[in-house]
């Protein structure tokens, strides 16, 4: 099976990997809240202190989530804008550090050269193709200058 190249694509299968989470959220502890005081003794009511704190852990729980989304949130958008903002690269001449090992096992770094075709966005990295085949992290460049 060919390994999707999109971004879009990407973040599915990250939201994909959150299904069937079973942690209690806010609802299901609001709903155990409701049941605890429909059901307490009338006799030996829960003092107003235990209800204040239940209500406190309720709303840092509730500012928890929310703080939990928006980061979510803020990290879709930065891996978004990493694959866009690589995307100004395409047509440009690169020069980037290649190590190759030559037959005797020794590994030599050469500098090397060529044009971004396109971007790729795999396993949440951008990669630049290069001439066509090569696939070169961003983090990998030397030099970005015009052909």
């Amino acid at each position: 099976m060919t390994e999707s190249l999109y971004h879009a694509d990407y973040m599915q299968k990250q939201k994909d990997k959150g299904v069937g989470n079973q942690d209690l959220d806010k609802d299901a502890f609001m709903k155990i809240l409701l049941t605890q005081l429909q059901n307490q003794d009338p006799m030996n009511p829960m003092e107003d202190k235990e209800f204040i704190a239940q209500m406190a852990q309720f709303s840092s729980l509730e500012q928890m989530t929310n703080m939990n989304e928006n980061i979510q949130k803020f990290i879709e958008r930065q891996t978004q804008t990493d694959f866009v903002s690589h995307s100004d690269l395409i047509g440009k001449k690169v020069e980037w550090n290649k190590t190759v090992t030559d037959k005797d096992g020794d590994k030599q770094t050469n500098s090397t050269e060529g044009i971004v075709t396109s971007v790729v966005f795999k396993d949440g990295q951008a990669k630049l193709v290069i001439d066509g085949e090569t696939k070169v992290a961003a983090k990998d460049l030397l030099s970005v200058t015009n052909p």
